[in-house]
């Protein structure tokens, strides 16, 4: 029997604000500088919610939480891969894996990104084991290397409930 596998792929880019702490993969990054945006501007939950939602065509993420709206104000970027969870599951299809790649010059990553995985981990209810986090520098080119912003991109797959 083939089960019913779809990908879903996740783009989001923030550039670098003052006066803002650095929120990725959910937990606090020390930084002097965070990301700009309406809610707390996680890139990689961004990025990841939209694989999820991209899985199963069910728009993007400013459809299901628009900057429009005053409760996203501020938000905790959780609450959008919390609710895209619910909706892949809502549709018979659960969450097999995460992978994502960050583009930043600075700061580095790899002291948090077991603390990211877990984070990601709690929210989705997947084990650690599926999820995956790595950072890139740009070798100093365009806008990330120049540590103006960051990019994210993500591909979760989901599967099929049987």
């Amino acid at each position: 029997m083939i089960s019913d596998i779809r990908t879903g792929i996740g783009l989001d880019v923030h550039p670098f604000a003052e006066g803002r702490k650095l929120i990725l993969g959910g937990i606090e990054i020390p930084f002097e500088r965070g990301l700009e945006g309406y809610s707390d501007a996680d890139a990689i939950i961004h990025s990841i919610t939209d694989a999820v939602l991209g899985s199963l065509a069910l728009n993007d993420i400013g459809t299901h939480f628009p900057d429009t709206d005053a409760q996203y104000k501020d938000a905790a970027s959780s609450i959008f891969l919390k609710q895209a969870k619910e909706l892949v599951l809502m549709r018979g299809y659960e969450i097999n894996n995460v992978d994502v790649s960050v583009a930043l010059q600075r700061p580095k990553l790899a002291p948090y990104v077991f603390d990211m995985r877990q984070k990601i981990s709690d929210i989705l209810d997947l084990h650690i084991n599926r999820i995956s986090i790595k950072a890139t520098t740009t070798e100093k080119l365009g806008f990330v290397g120049r540590e103006e912003g960051i990019a994210v991109v993500s591909i979760v797959t989901v599967i099929k409930k049987i």
